[in-house]
């Protein structure tokens, strides 16, 4: 295997256990609480946004910090992500795991497992995002390296998905931590790659000065088009189960739904780096975007005897997310270095990057579920308006904030020639 495919390989190790932090959290937790400890949507939901928003607010804290870390070489990067993974992993096992006589108290103990997650997990992901932005090579370069941390990323999506099926709570729980330890075994094998080249101090007042995300018009426009794309991902997302079982009635299949999207997904990702390649990273997640709307359009018309065309939707709008999945980090670390700002404000960045998505999730949780509750929608009811409700609510609406993202890049890279990403 060529060098730096397997210096990619190995790096992409640590996606797999963090994607636990993703599937599970989104979709099958807030089931889990409702059906398995009788809490309503409403409380969920606002938990889930608070929790999440209160994450969010020091993500660009966590960044700047990251950045002073790896000035200081990755040795000890490698050490703090261990703490911060572990800080993850036991919030992860308190949520899934609560003590038998907590019930009363499930509301407090959900929320402070969630905090203690959240934090592990920032650290962790931002702290992934930035070792691989630092390397550089452009949106091509970068691409390549993210699919294979996206691939086993989404391997862990699909492996936490049936884990609890195989081997329960608790082996899904232990699965989890045997990951941790084998992706910092991969990114303690990789120190030297992501070690910084020493700063003339004129450089270093330089990058300090100039570091600020938001002086970067680039990079506001293209936060603004992952935050509406990511908009239309996550709406769907946090209803699915809902939408599986209340209007397809087929909620045996949400398992084989859940597995071809992602599936599709990760078939997808050496394809989009061939387009990427060809057309550019701009064009390309463009065509993704409007291929989603293409498939996902017909939702809200769909009922309990279109079970198998659902499946074919799921299996075109996973082949679009792959895109979603690598070219907005790849444009990302492009316009990071084109502003000579490589290998000394990643974390910057990835901090308010990493802040926009939870933001976008925590509103999609925290105000689709309410929302729907205060609007009438019941679970596991039948009736039209119900249906209608739930219909519009996971089908027509991302479409909508997915054409809106389409329109922004479009015209944003007739201003700005870095989000092309030619380079």
């Amino acid at each position: 295997m060529h060098q730096e495919a397997r210096a990619a390989w190995r790096y992409g190790l640590m996606g797999l256990p963090l994607a636990f932090v993703s599937l599970p959290l989104y979709v099958q937790l807030p089931r889990h609480y409702a059906e398995t400890h009788g809490l309503s949507l409403s409380l969920l939901g606002g938990t889930l946004l608070a929790t999440r928003a209160l994450d969010a607010l020091v993500d660009p804290r966590i960044g700047q910090w990251l950045d002073q870390l790896f000035a200081q070489g990755t040795r000890r990067v490698c050490l703090i992500a261990a703490a911060a993974a572990l800080l993850m992993w036991m919030g992860f096992a308190a949520l899934w795991l609560p003590p038998a006589d907590m019930q009363a108290y499930l509301p407090w103990w959900l929320g402070l497992s969630l905090i203690l997650t959240y934090l592990g997990f920032s650290t962790v992901s931002m702290l992934h995002q930035t070792w691989a932005a630092r390397w550089g090579g452009g949106a091509l370069a970068q691409s390549r390296v993210l699919a294979w941390r996206e691939g086993l990323a989404l391997a862990g999506v699909l492996l936490a998905s049936v884990l609890p099926v195989w081997l329960g709570l608790h082996g899904m729980v232990a699965v989890m931590a045997l990951a941790l330890l084998i992706g910092l075994a991969g990114l303690w094998s990789l120190q030297a790659k992501a070690d910084p080249a020493p700063l003339a101090s004129s450089d270093h007042m330089a990058a300090t000065h100039t570091a600020s995300p938001w002086s970067q018009g680039p990079f506001v426009i293209l936060l603004l088009v992952f935050v509406l794309n990511g908009t239309a991902s996550a709406i769907p997302a946090t209803l699915l189960p809902f939408f599986v079982r209340d209007t397809l009635q087929a909620p045996a299949m949400e398992p084989l739904f859940l597995a071809s999207y992602f599936l599709a997904a990760a078939v997808s990702l050496p394809l989009w780096v061939r387009i990427v390649r060809r057309w550019g990273a701009m064009p390309a997640w463009l065509a993704a975007m409007l291929l989603s709307v293409l498939a996902f359009i017909s939702v809200p018309w769909l009922n309990a005897q279109h079970t198998w065309a659902f499946e074919g939707i799921c299996l075109i709008t996973g082949l679009a997310m792959g895109a979603d999945l690598t070219i907005p980090g790849a444009l990302l670390s492009t316009v990071i270095h084109q502003a000579g700002l490589g290998g000394r404000a990643e974390g910057r960045f990835f901090g308010w990057w990493t802040c926009a998505s939870k933001l976008t999730l925590a509103l999609a949780s925290g105000i689709a579920l309410p929302t729907l509750a205060w609007m009438g929608f019941q679970t596991g009811s039948s009736s039209p308006d119900n249906q209608q409700l739930l219909a519009i609510a996971y089908g027509g609406v991302p479409c909508l904030f997915k054409l809106a993202a389409a329109l922004t890049l479009l015209l944003a890279a007739q201003r700005f020639a870095v989000l092309k990403g030619n380079t």
